[in-house]
């Protein structure tokens, strides 16, 4: 494929080496080294792209630490134990990387955890939890070097998320120290949050950083990258975004696909595909509209097509789709994907809408190889709904719910705690309804309500009652503070509610699964629930499955849909 800036003139020999360090558990391969790889060696570069979210060695330090956690925190006190406590590794690798005194260290530690779990560790806990944390960056230091002396490249360049950003500082630093001749440049989705543009935080970052990173690309950056190479960008100019292209010059590129020839893609049981960007929402605590701005789709032949090309050149059925919403594009989607029989499931965010209140457009998207809704429930009560800016009812969500449900695509809900102004009452209303959908709910997962400093649609609101939760003499060994707003419900009425939540699910048996063996489970319940429930994953796994599958879909669906508050299967 070529494009009318494809010159010989272009072409750059320079080695490029792209890393995605640890940020534990993901669920697809790193997208965006990969996206810079299948478009950077059109150009003569010769690039090498590492998963290191795929090495065992760190996730085998992950759960160390998180077995420690568990000795630490009574079991009543887990809620949603790793959600939760990435909070608390993300912000103990910052503090371990730059600290000075041991006792402020200590003291940093000690309420690392309690903010999280409200139970405090002694001394000696704290050592063990530190002892992983100096593995860690040993092993992250012998993993780079070990990279960097094989590929010698001439540009380092790594994608930050907020879970790796203490171990990229880490080895921009390392890099500059162990082979100066090598030029460090930062990409990634950090800026989406912790350093989003008026943070105070991005600007503590670049000037700490200054003496070993070169370059920091904000947004989707081929094109950025293309140019730095070609000493198209200002060296004076360290932070660079979409912004500084000319007008139409991005839409004169034609973008690749991501080549991840160099990853070990049988570790994962999805890949990423996306039909569009931003949000057609802009809900309070949300901030994908202020960074990706106005809402754009794709042409859904093409998006299908990428999917069956990946499908082809990978092998995987399932993925992952990248889009705030895929409410706006999965009618299209499935029935492009319904007209070619193309046997692929499709995960992805989903909202409550006036579209999901129609059992036959769920019935279509599940034909469509809709496998898995993940759908912002966020909370029972109206009130606090309407605070949210969602535009919705709980009795829409509970119809949605169930639509979805009875067409057998599985139902994540995500719900919103201690959102500013949640009383126990509105609380109880969200427990409740969850009660009454429990047998349509395939995972339940909850987040605490989390304030970020700029991006939020709702954050200048809420500016006046923020605070940073820990003292300044230690917020200096963090990366990015961690805000909390000064008002109801207080920080540790929303943790309760959190750890009461797992709790209330767990008593009414709606699983909340990571490993595989709990997926397993939580697929059987599924089936056991639901007659026209998606394949197992280990079916598809073992490629078990074919378009047959969701031809009958609609045979055994009963058009006479029952009222969601009946009980009883469907009248097949």
């Amino acid at each position: 494929m070529t494009d009318n800036m494809t010159m010989p003139s272009d072409n750059i020999k320079k080695k490029i080496l792209l890393i995605t360090l640890p940020f534990w558990s993901p669920l697809i391969p790193t997208q965006g080294i990969a996206a810079l790889k299948g478009f950077l060696q059109r150009y003569g570069c010769k690039v090498t792209t590492v998963d290191g979210t795929s090495e065992n060695r760190f996730m085998e330090l992950y759960n160390k630490y998180f077995d420690t956690i568990k000795d630490i925190v009574p079991e009543e006190r887990w809620g949603n134990l790793f959600n939760l406590g990435n909070d608390v590794i993300r912000d103990h690798l910052a503090a371990h990387s730059s600290y000075t005194d041991e006792a402020d260290y200590y003291e940093l530690v000690r309420l690392l955890v309690y903010q999280t779990y409200f139970t405090t560790p002694d001394d000696r806990q704290i050592a063990k939890l530190n002892t992983v944390m100096a593995q860690f960056f040993n092993g992250i230091e012998e993993f780079v070097v070990a990279l960097l002396e094989k590929e010698k490249p001439d540009v380092l360049g790594l994608s930050v998320t907020s879970d790796n950003l203490p171990a990229s500082k880490f080895v921009f630093k390392l890099t500059r120290q162990r082979y100066p001749g090598v030029k460090t440049v930062m990409g990634g989705n950090i800026f989406y949050n912790h350093l989003a543009f008026g943070n105070p935080d991005l600007d503590r970052f670049l000037e700490e950083t200054v003496s070993y990173l070169d370059k920091v690309i904000v947004g989707k950056g081929e094109v950025l990258f293309l140019k730095y190479l070609k000493g198209e960008l200002p060296e004076s100019k360290r932070v660079v975004t979409l912004k500084d292209l000319a007008e139409g010059e991005l839409a004169s590129y034609t973008l690749e696909l991501p080549d991840m020839t160099d990853y070990e893609l049988n570790r994962y049981l999805y890949l990423a595909a996306g039909a569009s960007s931003s949000c057609i929402y802009n809900c309070s605590f949300c901030n994908s509209r202020s960074f990706f701005g106005d809402f754009k789709k794709k042409d859904p032949i093409k998006v299908v097509d990428e999917i069956a090309t990946l499908k082809e050149r990978y092998g995987h059925k399932m993925y992952f789709m990248t889009d705030s919403l895929l409410n706006p594009v999965i009618t299209d989607l499935s029935n492009e994907i319904v007209k070619r029989e193309l046997v692929v499931y499709l995960d992805g965010y989903f909202a409550v809408d006036e579209m999901s209140k129609k059992i036959d457009n769920a019935v279509l998207w599940r034909q469509g190889g809709f496998y898995r809704a993940r759908v912002g429930t966020e909370s029972g009560s109206q009130k606090i709904l309407d605070m949210m800016g969602k535009a919705i009812t709980p009795e829409q969500t509970a119809v949605v719910i169930s639509n979805l449900a009875r067409a057998g695509i599985k139902t994540t809900t995500y719900w919103v705690i201690g959102h500013p102004g949640e009383t126990e009452e509105d609380f109880q209303l969200t427990l409740d309804l969850i009660e009454r959908l429990k047998n349509d709910i395939w995972q339940a997962e909850c987040n605490p309500f989390r304030y970020y400093y700029v991006g939020q649609a709702s954050a200048d609101s809420w500016a006046g009652i923020r605070k940073p939760l820990f003292p300044p003499g230690l917020n200096d060994m963090l990366l990015t503070r961690t805000w909390y707003l000064d008002g109801s419900p207080t920080r540790e009425e929303i943790y309760d509610r959190v750890y009461r939540f797992t709790e209330h699910c767990k008593r009414l048996g709606i699983p909340n699964p990571y490993s595989f063996g709990e997926l397993y489970k939580a697929d059987e319940r599924w089936t056991r629930l639901h007659r026209n429930a998606v394949p197992p994953i280990l079916e598809i796994m073992k490629d078990n499955v074919d378009f047959s599958e969701r031809k009958n879909i609609k045979k055994f669906m009963s058009l006479n849909t029952r009222n969601v508050e009946d009980e009883g299967d469907f009248d097949f």
